[in-house]
């Protein structure tokens, strides 16, 4: 499944970069994220709960950047295995200077591949959880940073 975007925030990208590129304060405003380990400069540990329907399944995540081109742009690769399900997803953002002055657009896109048991319920579904999760991390993001 394929999802992306864009987002302004009312922020200068310096201070968007910052955010976006450091896992702990990304972490957090992650909906069902639970803890966040950094293991060293490009790689981390992420738990989080997810519900799909029916379903709620206790992730371990783990994540590395790939790509990193400071304050432009970033790619990460994360796999994930829950108890009977596993995600695979590759995200990518892009940050440009905003239409405001200290404002920032973020142009984001992930792939992400989901198998087992959160599978089976189907790709609209998924879809339809995985958008509104997207919104909250999004509206998290911005309060912190317009603040």
């Amino acid at each position: 499944m394929d999802f992306s975007g864009s987002v302004e925030i009312a922020a200068p990208r310096a201070a968007v970069w910052d955010f976006v590129s450091d896992p702990q304060k990304m972490g957090s405003c992650g909906p069902g994220v639970e803890t966040v380990e950094t293991i060293d400069e490009n790689k981390f540990l992420a738990r989080a709960k997810v519900k799909v329907g029916p379903i709620a399944a206790k992730f371990t995540v783990d994540a590395e950047f790939i790509e990193r081109v400071e304050p432009d742009r970033a790619r990460v690769r994360a796999r994930g295995k829950a108890p009977g399900s596993a995600v695979d997803a590759t995200a990518e953002m892009a940050l440009r200077d905003g239409d405001q002055p200290d404002s920032t657009i973020m142009d984001w896109s992930a792939d992400v591949q989901i198998s087992g048991m959160m599978a089976s319920l189907g790709a609209r579904m998924i879809e339809g959880t995985a958008n509104k999760l997207i919104g909250e991390t999004f509206t998290c993001v911005k309060s912190k940073l317009e603040g």
